[in-house]
């Protein structure tokens, strides 16, 4: 037995010397073509694999868009049903084949946007698409998710919104040891929360949104009410960033109170709400003739330092939303100081506006002293939505002149795009009037950014005019020619090569494909007299204020318009079901 066994397995281990090979060249050249043909046939499982995966991906997107196909087909009996004839009769008008079909191309962008999301990026804040992998901008929150869900909703993309739903109910945990701004935190995460929750009625949304806001409270804890920008989800320390030299930056600072106010509305909790209110009460015990403060504001004495006066960024929402508050709260006496701020702050905005020669290109100009600089963010083209929104609550004669302000600097945002060889706009333009090319890009970049589609809808929703509607369906075209990829959308390193980014903004769900989809939408899909949108683009309802200017403390009275809210969203249910 011995030597049977020490003969088996000398046999056995002659088979694995290489010397054995080396003296035997045939049964060499056998082993190494049995190792190439094993290595071939694993190789070409693992690439059949993959491309399964992706064959399955792009098969997913052409049913979707077969599906839409079908529904385009079908009769749109709930938007039919929603006609509101109060809104300048454009209700009355039967929808537009045109409209609807630029419509569903939008929707076909949106769900192309999502589904490449949730493939490579779930629960992450933001696809890089080029890659193929997510990234967390914002702390690991799900920025683009929470960002997305009104879009999907509105949109009718019922599966996915309940997906989304279930992350959120399931997944989401804010307490993360990260240093977040409070700025960009509620607009998105807080404004989207509270946004599915007034569309869709479901209660998890609105906890969530308070478990957020509760986190960053803290940072309004400051001598004179103007929060710090910046606070830990996890301990609450509040601070200011230091390029900033400890200021506050205006646009963080006052660009909370839409989604504030809302929360203690749909709470009953006032705290929400007089946090935010002290900041514009105590901006305006200073505030100047011609309305316009410059971006950084001393947190501790509530005094504003030399720096920029700007319709750009970090000064542009707070000019929004001092019209918008006044639009939230129904135009009462509550919120009419608001207005009053606005007012005058559009009279200094006159002092900014210039226009070039030839080509009349009117701009709004930034500030520093006494000094104009003639360059103009494409942040700043929110500004003619905004001033045609709020022309409307002035008399005949000064509403027609903002309206018609608000039309010729969207003509120069159109412009930004049109001026390029991409079609798509830079992050700024300079201007130079008196030459030949009296507008020329600045900043070369393009981030997916939706101010101008924004201001187009508002002009196309108050005046009717349908060349807005032109004039955003170049401007999409532009994006799916330069922005569509295999995996999502990017943007474009530089406006004038075209050559594309790795990033998928969480606001191009938000915002830029919303705004694109409700300018081809009828006026009565999400009703500019029900609802008033963030700056994120998250519609909030609008509810009747009429608690003094002094924040009320009666929590019965916000408690009955949270229940009014709740019982509204779940009477009318989907808005748009293409």
């Amino acid at each position: 037995m011995a030597r049977t066994r020490s003969s088996s397995s000398s046999t056995t281990w002659r088979y694995v010397n290489p010397a054995y090979y080396l003296k035997r060249p045939k049964r060499l050249a056998l082993l190494f073509m049995a190792f190439v043909s094993v290595s071939f046939f694993v190789w070409d499982r693992q690439t059949l694999v993959r491309e399964h995966e992706d064959e399955l991906f792009k098969l997913k997107e052409e049913l979707l868009q077969l599906q839409n196909q079908l529904e385009e087909l079908k009769p749109d009996d709930n938007i039919v049903n929603k006609i509101n004839t109060t809104s300048k009769n454009l209700d009355d008008l039967p929808i537009d084949p045109i409209e609807n079909q630029r419509r569903l191309k939008v929707k076909d962008a949106m769900v192309h946007a999502w589904t490449s999301y949730e493939k490579y990026a779930w629960g992450h804040d933001e696809l890089q698409p080029q890659s193929k992998n997510g990234v967390d901008s914002f702390g690991g929150l799900g920025a683009t998710l929470i960002d997305s869900l009104d879009t999907l909703y509105i949109m009718g993309l019922d599966e996915e919104f309940q997906r989304a739903k279930e992350w959120i109910t399931n997944s989401l945990d804010f307490n993360k040891n990260y240093d977040a701004s409070v700025f960009e935190t509620t607009i998105r995460v807080v404004g989207g929360l509270l946004s599915a929750y007034d569309l869709s009625g479901e209660h998890v949304f609105l906890e969530k949104a308070k478990d957020i806001a509760d986190r960053l409270l803290p940072a309004w804890d400051t001598p004179s009410g103007i929060p710090y920008n910046i606070i830990n989800l996890v301990n609450g320390n509040p601070h200011n960033p230091g390029w900033t030299g400890g200021d506050s930056i205006l646009a963080d600072s006052g660009t909370e109170q839409l989604e504030f106010i809302a929360l203690s509305q749909r709470t009953g909790d006032p705290k929400y709400q007089q946090k935010v209110e002290n900041v514009i009460r105590e901006l305006n015990k200073t505030f100047p003739a011609d309305g316009l403060l410059p971006i950084y504001i001393n947190p501790h004495k509530g005094t504003t330092s030399y720096s920029t006066i700007t319709f750009g960024a970090m000064g542009d929402s707070f000019y929004e939303y001092l019209l918008k508050v006044w639009i939230q709260g129904n135009k009462t006496a509550a919120v009419k100081p608001y207005r009053d701020m606005w007012e005058t702050s559009m009279k200094g905005l006159l002092t900014l506006v210039r226009r070039t020669e030839p080509s009349s290109f009117a701009y709004i100009s930034e500030k520093i002293g006494s000094s104009l600089i003639d360059k103009m963010d494409e942040l700043a083209c929110f500004a003619p939505g905004m001033i045609a929104l709020g022309s409307s609550g002035y008399g005949p004669d000064e509403s027609s002149k903002f309206l018609n302000l608000a039309e010729e600097l969207a003509w120069t945002c159109y412009n930004f795009y049109q001026s390029t060889p991409t079609k798509l706009a830079g992050e700024n333009y300079f201007f130079h009037s008196g030459q030949l090319q009296d507008m020329s890009v600045g900043t070369s970049w393009n981030i997916l950014r939706p101010e101008t589609v924004e201001s187009l809808f508002y002009l196309w929703r108050l005046t009717g005019n349908k060349t807005y509607q032109e004039w955003g369906w170049d401007i999409f075209q532009a994006f799916e020619k330069n922005s569509r990829v295999e995996s999502g959308y990017v943007g474009l390193k530089d406006v004038n090569t075209g050559v594309k980014d790795n990033m998928m903004q969480s606001f191009f769900l938000a915002e830029t494909l919303k705004y694109l989809y409700l300018l081809f939408s009828p006026p009565s899909v999400i009703s500019l007299d029900e609802w008033v949108f963030n700056t994120e683009a998250h519609p909030l309802r609008i509810v009747t204020r009429v608690d003094s200017p002094e924040v009320s403390n009666s929590k019965q009275g916000t408690s009955t318009s949270s229940n009014n809210i709740r019982i509204r969203a779940r009477k009318e249910g989907r808005f748009d079901k293409p």
